[in-house]
Formats: structure tokens, C-alpha cells, sequence
């Protein structure tokens, strides 16, 4: 692709960026602390922490804001913060099971072992406005503290670690199980994907992926353009612990807790030549996002589609597509000078038009 020059530009550039910056900083508004940003929109903080690539609350919040909450470019922000830190440790394989649950539903039974846990959610409350102005923050965040932490602690306590809800259906040998691989993961931010790619790179490449073209693709095979209607079998969010080893004692220890969301879907799949069984589709992500871990769930079945049938069950189309900051890289470029490119486009037609005329 080729550009022309362009000379005399850069006092324009400078005054565009000052310009953007004048805007995202407001009029008359005091200036967004990142601790407001980190706590009050913690959804859109998980979401480009989980974009970008890298959990770092405080990272994210900080794009967050200088992208003046264009969710995209904050990811875009923290995923090239990221290229430049380095490997210092790696941890050790973590299990979710020892997880510090704050949410856990199912879908697939109404009693499951442990309970379910409702826990921070807007999926009961009304969509209707707040547009009660009056109201004081302070005081209405006080009174919820009072009645979410004055009330009784759960006959027992509450379960160090939950059974998993898909083996109530393995003791039964309903579920098919998917074949591990005993080769080291697949390592996306180091080596450039073949298809088909190993699960392990699927499942890297979507736990980064844009949460909304996720969604759309799984939203495809559910209404119809795909096999998969599935049955959310358990939601968890919560906090995992990450262990690392000391690379001179050799001791492991516990470095740090992440909040991720985990997702387990359940589809029924006729085998050729089998037995009907459920299949089971994974998904888990940085922070709270549901939406996210359920579609990635949805996908990572449709992906494993012996013969795919549709763009959802396409691991190139997939993968390729739902990558936003790339997206948005490719679609951003277009505003970038295209002279050459548009004027022998326009060259071609005007001769065209010529040929076509002198032939009427």
C-alpha cells in the first residue's frame, strides 16, 4: 500500500491532540480519580483488562480514562503497555476449584451442592433510570453496606471450595469429555497461530477477544446458523489464587489473588456412530464478565466441530474476527491517507467510462 507525502501538517496534528485532550479532560468537571474509575466502573475496567490482556487494575483504569472510555482504545493502550514489561515469573498451573466465590448460579438445576450464590448482579433489577438527582450517594451507599454486612453469616459458613455442577452429570457418563493435551500450552503472545489451532490457543485468543463480537458469534449458532444451543451448567466469579515458584528456594507460595469469571455450558450433541451425550464448552476471562465467559463457552464447542457448518464453528473466521484492537486497527487505517490508491481507482473508472461510452 502506498502513501504520498504529506508536508506542513504537524502544527495541525499537535493542535488535534490538544483538542482531543482539552475535550476528555472536560469544561468544568473535576477530573476523574482513578480510584472512582477502578471502583465505581469496574465492569468497563474488568473488560479492558481482559481485552488488553493484562490484570492490572490500576493499568486499566488509567487507560480507561485516557481513552475517555472508548473501551477499544484503552484496551489497545494496555495491551501495548504490556509488550514493553518483562517476563519476570510464570505461575504455576492454577485450578479454579479453590476458588473465593462472590457469584455462582446454574442454570441446569434449581439445588445444586453448595447453594446458589446470587452475589453482585444486575440481572434481577429493573432497566429503568435512576433520575433521581436528590439523592444522596454517601447515605444511600451507607444504608446498603448496613444491610448487605449486618446480616447472618449461612448455617456452616460458607464452603471453602464448591463442587463442580458438569460432575453431577459425569457420574453419570453424561457428559463427553474433552481430550487433554499433555504438550505445553500454546503461547499466542510469543508464536503466530496455524489452523487448526490447538484449544489452548482458541481459548487464549477468545479470553482476549472483543467481548461483543464474541457474543455475536455465539449468538449465531444459538439463533439457528449453528448446532449449538447450550445449557449454562455453572457461573462462577470469583478470586483465584496464583501460585509461583521461588526460582531460588524452590518453594512455591501464593503471589496474588485474580477476579475472573468462569463459565461451563452444556450442549446436546449426537456422536456418529455413538451414544447421545452432552459436550461440554469451557470459558474464563479476566474480572466479571459474564457475557464473555458464556459465549467463549458457547464457541469453544462450536469450534471443536468435527465439520464446520458455520462462521461460528470457522476457527480462522473466528479467531481472526473477534480480536477487536486488531479490528479496529484495520478499521481505523482507512483514515489515513489513500491519494494513490483512490486516484488510480479513479483512473480505471474514468477509463472504464470512456470504453463503456464509446461503445454505446
Amino acid at each position: 500500500m502506498s502513501y504520498v507525502a504529506v508536508q506542513g501538517g504537524r502544527e495541525a496534528i499537535e493542535r488535534a491532540c490538544e483538542a482531543y485532550e482539552h475535550r476528555r479532560s472536560g469544561r468544568t468537571s473535576a477530573p476523574l480519580e482513578l480510584d472512582q474509575i477502578r471502583e465505581q466502573l469496574h465492569l468497563a475496567v474488568d473488560r479492558v483488562m481482559g481485552e488488553g490482556g493484562l490484570y492490572a487494575p490500576e493499568h486499566a483504569s488509567l487507560a480507561f480514562r485516557q481513552a475517555a472510555g472508548d473501551t477499544f482504545e484503552a484496551a489497545f493502550l494496555l495491551r501495548a503497555h504490556r509488550a514493553t514489561l518483562p517476563r519476570i515469573a510464570q505461575s504455576e498451573v492454577c485450578s479454579t476449584g479453590p476458588m473465593r466465590v462472590i457469584r455462582r448460579i446454574s442454570s441446569a438445576f434449581k439445588e445444586v451442592p453448595g447453594g446458589q450464590i446470587l452475589g453482585p448482579t444486575s440481572d434481577y433489577t429493573l432497566r429503568l433510570l435512576e433520575l433521581d438527582p436528590l439523592e444522596d450517594p454517601v447515605e444511600r451507599r451507607n444504608h446498603l453496606r448496613e444491610r448487605l454486612f449486618s446480616g447472618k453469616e449461612p448455617e456452616g459458613g460458607i464452603p471453602d471450595e464448591f463442587p463442580r455442577v458438569v460432575e453431577l452429570l459425569r457420574r453419570e457418563g453424561l457428559v463427553q469429555e474433552v481430550t487433554s493435551s499433555s504438550e505445553e500450552p500454546f503461547d499466542i503472545t510469543r508464536r503466530s497461530m496455524l489452523y487448526p489451532a490447538p484449544r489452548s490457543a482458541r481459548l487464549q485468543s477468545m479470553a482476549r477477544a472483543e467481548t461483543g463480537a464474541l457474543l455475536f458469534l455465539a449468538y449465531s449458532s444459538m439463533r439457528g446458523y449453528g448446532d449449538i444451543h447450550p445449557t449454562l451448567a455453572e457461573l462462577r466469579v470469583g478470586y483465584v489464587p496464583l501460585t509461583v515458584t521461588n526460582p531460588v528456594t524452590g518453594r512455591t507460595f501464593v503471589a496474588g489473588e485474580v477476579l475472573v469469571t468462569e463459565a461451563e455450558v452444556v450442549s446436546r450433541f449426537s456422536e456418529p456412530g455413538g451414544e447421545p451425550r452432552f459436550h461440554l464448552g469451557c470459558g474464563m476471562c479476566f474480572g466479571q464478565n459474564e457475557l464473555k465467559a458464556i459465549s467463549m463457552g458457547v464457541l469453544d464447542r462450536c469450534l471443536r466441530s468435527p465439520s464446520p457448518s458455520c462462521p461460528a464453528e470457522d476457527q480462522e473466521f473466528v479467531l481472526y474476527h473477534a480480536d477487536g484492537i486488531e479490528s479496529m486497527g484495520f478499521a481505523n487505517h482507512w483514515k489515513l491517507p489513500h491519494y494513490v490508491d483512490f486516484l488510480s481507482d479513479l483512473d480505471r473508472l474514468r477509463k472504464a467510462r470512456e470504453v463503456a461510452h464509446a461503445r454505446a
